[in-house]
């Protein structure tokens, strides 16, 4: 049915890659391109493709110029984004160019500040619609299951929302000190960054992980859960019928928090850089160099990730609450595709929205994120490829 380009090639890249050639009717072909050809080969030696193609590409993501020439001469019908967030601007400078559809997992950010929001992307809206091609931001899990999720519940079971919770919990353990479950570069930009939550019409600015509570979350136990902000907050405040107010909670340790905050304490989470034997070098793409690489952690990560959404609203007049959550198992995700329930949660919902695109259910000129599409082909796949979702009608609620 379709060909797509996939830029990435690490724990992400890597489970899309496995999923896509387990969708083959969809997926014809994948070309993996990533800075570093030997590692999109040695992610293609590990794919039983069966009737999907499968090749490889040397890549430089920051230059649209290389994009444009790939894009060309492979002519995909979908461009997978699962690069760094920096490189968001740059691949879709070149589907524009190429009159090419679009997907990412992460909104774009600049390299040098800590900003996870959309309004850099949402400006290419009326160019995408010119151009009579698709864009679609955020078809991770958070975002982008907590986007259907929402648009799930709007649909089918409230005619207002007032309150969205969204948590994010991850009860594995890999047996390190400390290391990310993704990008440490991102991640520890996300987590020390300021928290923020959304209520009455504005975003409200919270210091960093200043706000706990405990939840009880199912298959998993109580968890400390702490309130960040997110980027589909962004979005959400804005297509969500009713809405008051979104909050985001992860799940982090003692021992996390404890190592952060000794990491920030000397510096090495600055994003700043500093002269170091005549070089110049930022302290937390350093930290990143020498903590585990994300990708290595499946064969040791053992446990369970819970992600969902809380929801309070009216339905016929009358109160209602609604919960729908994922429940994915680290070991039996590293079996399937040799990577963690953190790649995989990000992964499998990729691959999902370029099948959304590719068959016609979500494809419409212009810029989008993915609660403005029909959520119910998008609920159906999550059952079918492996992220399956239950249903809670009377949820303890957050205070």
């Amino acid at each position: 049915m379709g060909k797509a380009l996939m830029i990435g090639a690490g724990g992400v890249a890597s489970v899309v890659a496995h999923k896509c050639c387990q969708n083959s009717d969809v997926f014809h072909e994948l070309c993996i391109a990533s800075r570093t050809l030997s590692k999109c080969n040695k992610l293609k030696e590990k794919l039983n493709n069966g009737k999907t193609k499968v090749t490889t590409a040397q890549l430089d993501a920051d230059n649209t110029s290389q994009i444009i020439a790939l894009i060309e001469k492979f002519k995909p019908d979908i461009v997978i984004n699962v690069a760094l967030p920096y490189q968001d601007l740059t691949i879709m400078d070149a589907c524009l160019a190429t009159k090419t559809h679009y997907l990412d997992t992460a909104n774009y950010e600049p390299l040098d500040t800590a900003k996870f929001e959309y309004k850099w992307q949402w400006t290419y809206k009326k160019q995408f619609e010119e151009a009579g091609i698709t864009a679609i931001l955020g078809s991770g899990f958070d975002p982008g299951v907590t986007g259907v999720f929402s648009a799930y519940a709007q649909k089918h079971y409230f005619d207002e929302i007032h309150t969205i919770d969204i948590v994010d919990a991850n009860a594995g353990e890999h047996g390190y000190p400390f290391a990310t479950n993704f990008n440490p570069e991102i991640n520890i930009r996300e987590v020390t960054a300021n928290g923020s939550y959304f209520e009455n019409g504005q975003f409200i600015e919270t210091a960093p992980m200043s706000i706990k509570r405990v939840y009880n979350l199912p298959q998993i136990g109580p968890k400390d859960i702490y309130l960040l902000h997110h980027e589909e907050m962004e979005s959400l405040a804005i297509n969500i019928r009713g809405i008051k107010r979104i909050r985001f909670w992860m799940t982090f340790s003692e021992n996390y928090l404890t190592h952060l905050k000794v990491l920030e304490n000397v510096g090495m989470t600055s994003i700043e850089p500093i002269s170091f034997e005549g070089k110049q070098i930022v302290p937390l793409q350093f930290l990143k160099a020498i903590l585990p690489d994300p990708a290595s952690l499946g064969a040791r990560t053992k446990g369970k990730t819970n992600i969902g959404c809380i929801f309070t609203g009216l339905k016929d007049g009358q109160k209602k609450k609604y919960y729908v959550y994922n429940v994915c198992d680290h070991q039996a995700c590293y079996a399937e595709v040799g990577s963690q329930a953190i790649s995989y949660t990000t992964g499998v919902p990729a691959m999902i929205g370029a099948m959304m695109v590719l068959t016609g259910k979500w494809k419409k000129p212009g810029v989008y994120n993915v609660e403005e599409f029909d959520p119910d082909p998008f609920m159906d796949a999550l059952n079918q490829f492996g992220l399956p979702w239950t249903e809670d009608f009377n949820p303890v609620l957050i205070d």
